[in-house]
């Protein structure tokens, strides 16, 4: 008998403890993204690129430089983890961006600012890492529709609350704090120097926390206990069992063919490849199917015009106001000049409020509404409604002073309604999608680059419609650009169709749940 050691975790137990940590290490990107949107117009400005109405387009490029290296290696990233394991993949970005951010924090010019972005994304492929690992903690169907792909986005939104509050509240202290940090300290020659140090801290905790407490998800490098003698071994049998060890010879991770479907995973109905090897043929999926494409294609649409909204609120919220009262009456949609000429600081309390709204949306919210319509249902309705949140926006020029605060909360609640709920829904439809687990970390990494390219592609563009705007007095040019692209996403959405399994004979639904 041979004997290897194990996990003490309970499988059919919901993995709490190992879900909390992924989340701690989860907040990499969010932060690292997130709390430069309430500076980077600032931080353009000083840089003195370009005329002022370019600001907003340099400020995207900024911005963006992270998710373009993103997208170029998020498929490598997912391919590597399910070679080697998840957790030194994830920690391995999340040193990445520590790193990243420390160098936007001494940057002098742009230049310097851009490469420390990108270098962060080159290293980060956690988004597809992780996800790839909360489908793996989580087996029980029970458990993964609902709570599990509750987790990441939740994640998300408590760093949407900690990185544009550090970031807000955190830059050019020497002018915000100057009791604390007076001038001629560092922080006068590297104003934004002090948040990124911050998350720079919190991302360090996260991997300390990670390297020791995580535990490796990867299907096929989990221990197992009390093997039978006559299991199979070979020179090319791995230290630690895979999970069917008891059931067929073990795996070789140098085979070429590692990471592919055996003949016993093909799903009815599959489009599949062979692939001819010493021993046998064996089919390899393709993860370009149609179904696989649809949601994909979904995810980034939404992913391209929620950007567009995390860009460009800050700066409208800090774009100087020139619309007064004498103007109100034009009246025309298309008469909307300039900005609300809220504080730096106000953006950064504004920003971690719009955070907190997200939480509840995540936390209560949204399980009910799931319950209640169901995954696709409620799927279709938030595509079809969300064109209606960039309309509001722009609205907030005409909105008297003393309501404008109220009206600003508002307009985030609406817009943390529809695009907190989508997101869940999006992660357990692409999960729905994919025919077996030996392919889902490359379904993920392909998910995750998709994402990363629209987020890439939507500051610069969103940015560059701003200042055309700002130059013809209607900055809601930008904000009517991603309207569109919403209207596009609510017509794409009808070519997702959901796959129901049968059960002996249960029928095959799409549309509904």
């Amino acid at each position: 008998m041979t004997l290897t050691m194990k996990s003490h975790r309970n499988p059919d137990a919901f993995p709490t403890v190992q879900l909390f940590l992924l989340a701690i290490v989860r907040l990499a990107e969010p932060v690292a993204l997130t709390s430069i949107f309430p500076y980077a117009w600032a931080l353009v400005k000083r840089f003195k690129v370009g005329n002022e109405d370019d600001a907003a387009f340099y400020a995207g490029l900024l911005i963006s430089s992270f998710s373009l290296a993103e997208a170029l290696m998020g498929m490598y990233w997912g391919g590597l983890s399910d070679r080697i394991g998840r957790k030194p993949v994830l920690l391995l970005g999340c040193v990445g961006t520590m790193f990243s951010m420390v160098v936007v924090g001494f940057a002098e010019n742009i230049w310097v600012a851009l490469l420390g972005r990108a270098f962060g994304g080159l290293l980060n492929g956690n988004i597809g890492v992780i996800q790839t690992m909360v489908g793996e903690l989580v087996t029980k169907p029970e458990h993964e529709r609902i709570r599990a792909n509750r987790a990441v986005p939740f994640v998300w939104s408590v760093g949407t609350i900690i990185g544009p509050m550090i970031g807000g509240l955190f830059a050019d202290p020497t002018d915000s704090y100057p009791g604390l940090f007076p001038k001629g300290s560092i922080f006068e020659r590297f104003p934004y120097l002090l948040p990124n140090l911050i998350c720079a801290g919190l991302l360090l905790v996260s991997i300390v926390l990670g390297y020791f407490l995580l535990e490796e998800s990867h299907p096929d490098m989990q221990p197992r206990v009390l093997l039978p003698d006559d299991t199979f071994l070979s020179e090319n049998t791995p230290l630690i069992e895979t999970s069917d060890a008891m059931k067929r010879p073990a795996v070789d991770l140098r085979d070429e063919n590692y990471g592919t479907m055996r003949s016993r995973d093909i799903p009815a109905g599959g489009a599949w490849a062979t692939k001819d090897t010493a021993a046998e043929k064996q089919p390899v999926v393709s993860i370009f199917c149609k179904r696989i494409m649809a949601v994909i294609l979904s995810l980034s649409i939404f992913t391209y015009h929620s950007m567009t909204f995390d860009h460009l609120l800050p700066i409208f919220f800090e774009d100087d106001r020139t619309l007064t009262l004498t103007l109100l009456g034009r009246g025309s949609p298309f008469y909307s000049p300039g900005g609300l000429g809220l504080s730096l600081q106000a953006v950064g309390v504004v920003m971690a409020v719009q955070g907190v709204i997200a939480l509840f949306m995540q936390a209560v919210v949204f399980p009910v509404m799931a319950e209640r319509l169901g995954i696709y249902r409620l799927f279709v309705y938030l595509m079809l409604l969300h064109p209606v949140v960039y309309l509001l926006v722009p609205a907030l020029l005409y909105v008297p002073e003393g309501m404008l605060y109220p009206a600003i909360y508002f307009c985030l609640a609406v817009r943390n309604f529809f695009s907190i709920l989508l997101y869940p829904l999006l992660l357990i439809l692409i999960k729905e999608a994919t025919p077996s687990s030996a392919v889902l970390g490359r379904v993920n990494g392909l998910a995750a680059s998709a994402g990363a390219a629209c987020r890439m592609a939507a500051p610069p563009v969103a940015g560059y419609l701003y200042a055309v705007g700002r130059r013809m007095d209607c900055t809601a040019l930008a904000w009517y650009g991603s309207a569109i692209v919403a209207v596009i996403g609510a017509v794409q959405c009808f070519s997702v169709k959901r796959e129901r399994v049968d059960k002996g004979k249960r029928a095959v639904v799409d549309a509904e749940e």
